[in-house]
């Protein structure tokens, strides 16, 4: 398997250097180049990255999730191709001989039952059992060659470097957990009422804990308007943090799934703040300007779902799994970095879901 990995990985590196010259040679052109002209009107490429820098973001993610799924098609077939060449087998009887060996049919009886949980069907049982036999088997070997692949991606130590698209997000906040000299930044837009950013916290939280100093997490507040309470969750945020809470605030928000207004003092109260400065600093709104400053950068650079995330600077969008956070930070670590975060990633890690 030493063999497999090492040629893999030139390939893979092939790949990626490939792309990453692509990108400089687009990123090198000149930014007075013309794109286009309107009634004798010259317009830029700065012209065209400025004002339309949302949209632009957002085709480049989508054409970046393409590619992604075709760089892992790619993947997926070098590898049987590599495994069947050290076998001496073709790829289709690699897969016979290793992923399909104990497959079996379903029995007449499993496929009544398959036939009755159909909707409406519009023939009978026997006329149409062997198209279910089929199916099934299929279904079954489409299931056995994912688990095999799985098998040899994860011996095989894949990283992927094909990065997501870039865009100029700040930083900077008052607000970062983690060391500020950190070599990667993640920075995630999110709302408190939205179930996705609630799901993904506390696999943010394991995965702060696993880099350590290698990693800060800066947090902004993107309330979505169909979230009545989460502009002053995120207003209730900021002024724990005038009590040096921020950071167990935001969480318990998390947690605790409730946000309304009493809901907000009352946490407010199990963190022991003083409730009084807490309830002036909440009702007099003055921590509203602050998260409106967020929401107005998020918007400038087209976020319309949270959690959305920026790896120093790498944009990408949805209740993203521990599969795809730690491939993205894994690009942007130094190789010098003592963590081994971004050595094999878990193989049960493989959905993903995007929320709004």
């Amino acid at each position: 398997m030493k063999y497999v990995s090492t040629i893999f990985a030139i390939i893979i590196c092939s790949a990626a250097a490939l792309t990453v010259n692509s990108v400089a040679q687009q990123k090198s052109q000149d930014n007075n180049a013309v794109v286009a002209k309107v009634g004798g009107t010259s317009l830029t490429i700065a012209d065209f990255e400025k004002k339309e820098a949302g949209d632009l973001l957002e085709a480049r993610y989508q054409m970046y999730q393409s590619e992604r799924k075709v760089l892992d098609h790619f993947i997926e077939n070098q590898l049987l191709e590599m495994q069947a060449k050290k076998a001496g087998l073709t790829v289709d009887q690699l897969l016979e001989k290793e992923a399909y060996k104990g497959i079996k049919d379903p029995t007449d009886d499993q496929l009544e039952v398959f036939y009755e949980g159909l909707a409406n069907p519009d023939q009978p049982f026997p006329a149409v059992k062997d198209q279910i036999r089929d199916h099934v088997r299929e279904m079954r070997r489409t299931k056995a060659r994912a688990a095999y692949i799985a098998t040899l991606r994860s011996q095989a130590n894949v990283k992927i470097m094909l990065a997501p698209p870039v865009a100029d997000v700040d930083a900077e906040s008052a607000n970062v957990r983690g060391s500020k000299n950190a070599p990667v930044t993640l920075v995630e837009f999110a709302d408190y009422q939205c179930p996705y950013c609630a799901k993904v916290n506390p696999l943010l939280l394991e995965i702060e804990k696993e880099y350590g100093s290698n990693l800060a997490v800066v947090f902004k507040d993107f309330p979505l308007p169909m979230h009545k309470d989460a502009e002053k969750a995120a207003e209730a945020t900021r002024c724990a943090g005038e009590q040096g809470k921020y950071w167990e605030y935001h969480d318990l928000l998390f947690t605790s799934h409730t946000v309304d207004v009493p809901s907000l003092r009352t946490h407010a109260n199990e963190l022991k703040l003083d409730q009084a400065k807490f309830d002036t600093c909440l009702d007099s709104g003055s921590q509203a300007a602050a998260v409106k400053k967020d929401l107005e950068e998020g918007q400038r650079l087209g976020i319309t779902a949270t959690p959305s995330f920026f790896v120093n600077g790498h944009f990408f969008s949805g209740a993203a799994d521990s599969k795809t956070i730690h491939e993205i930070l894994a690009m942007e670590m130094p190789a010098s970095s003592s963590t081994g975060a971004s050595a094999a990633v878990p193989p049960t890690a493989i959905a993903q879901a995007s929320g709004k």
